[in-house]
């Protein structure tokens, strides 16, 4: 019997994907997503600066509003910063850092939560009860408490940022798996491939996981945006990426205090772009979302 052909039989993505497709909201986020994440990666070569180095930076240029000429030469088209740093640079080298903590954060927390989901809906049992109490003990406690105690005693750092987020998000994956793999699990391919005496491990990841594919990309693309917005949140409080690591949490604090002097461009540019890619995000994970339970539409 083959059992790859019989799990493609019950696999729902290729319709899934393909209504996906012919969805207008989600190829509107789907390109908008797309554009911020060009700009992100070609960001050394499209930034007119590099507002990580220091040396570029000239005190003379700070706080310029958008469109001013630089005393060296040049214009800045979305203005400076108090440091004299080109916003323009600092939002596509922010949208760096974001896109980094969201996409690796997710990475990371689904490799822990899809395979303890896994495990908990194939064997079952106490197995199951067990990870999930410790599912729901994760989920008794407020995220951003427990990303700020974790970052509080690791300190600043990308790499620590994103290790908060995997700590706070891989029990959302988990429960996510847990609920898709628990009806794949009465599934015929899987009584056969215990028939045929397969290893775990093939029948979980090889024949399983592959049928639980729209759920999780759902609840990935959600998870994005909440990473994103949970990592401005940190750097807005000062315990995110360091100083000179500005993310958009992060330059969207050091503008606050220069809103009511006409400073506005510090605070709202950066806030515009954290705005967009979130939206953008949202709108694929909603539009997802109503393709695998249009009851919830």
């Amino acid at each position: 019997m083959d059992l790859t052909n019989q799990g493609r039989a019950h696999s729902p993505w290729r319709s899934f994907a393909r209504r996906f497709v012919q969805s207008k909201v989600a190829l509107a986020g789907l390109i908008i997503l797309a554009f911020v994440v060009i700009l992100a990666v070609f960001a050394p070569w499209i930034a007119p600066q590099d507002p990580y180095d220091l040396m570029q930076l000239d005190i003379l240029d700070s706080r310029l509003p958008p469109g001013s000429e630089a005393y060296g030469g040049g214009v800045y088209w979305l203005g400076t910063d108090d440091q004299g740093r080109d916003m323009l640079s600092a939002i596509l080298y922010g949208l760096r850092i974001s896109l980094t903590v969201g996409v690796g954060a997710a990475l990371l927390s689904a490799v822990i939560g899809v395979t303890l989901g896994l495990i908990a809906a194939y064997f079952g049992g106490r197995i199951d009860a067990a990870i999930m109490r410790l599912v729901d003990l994760q989920l008794s406690f407020p995220t951003i408490l427990v990303a700020l105690m974790i970052l509080a005693f690791l300190g600043k750092g990308v790499f620590n940022v994103i290790l908060a987020m995997v700590v706070v998000e891989w029990a959302y994956y988990a429960r996510t798996m847990r609920a898709a793999a628990m009806i794949e699990r009465k599934r015929e391919y899987i009584a056969a491939a215990e028939c045929m005496m397969l290893p775990k491990w093939r029948t979980l990841f090889l024949h399983m996981l592959p049928n639980c594919f729209p759920p999780l990309i759902v609840i990935a693309t959600q998870q994005v945006a909440r990473a994103i917005a949970l990592e401005a949140t940190l750097s807005y409080l000062g315990l995110g990426v360091p100083i000179t690591q500005p993310s958009l949490g992060l330059l969207i604090a050091n503008g606050y205090a220069y809103m009511t002097s006409g400073g506005w461009w510090m605070s709202v540019l950066p806030g515009m772009a954290l705005l967009i890619t979130i939206v953008a995000l949202n709108l694929i994970g909603d539009q997802l979302r109503e393709l695998v339970n249009p009851r919830e539409a």
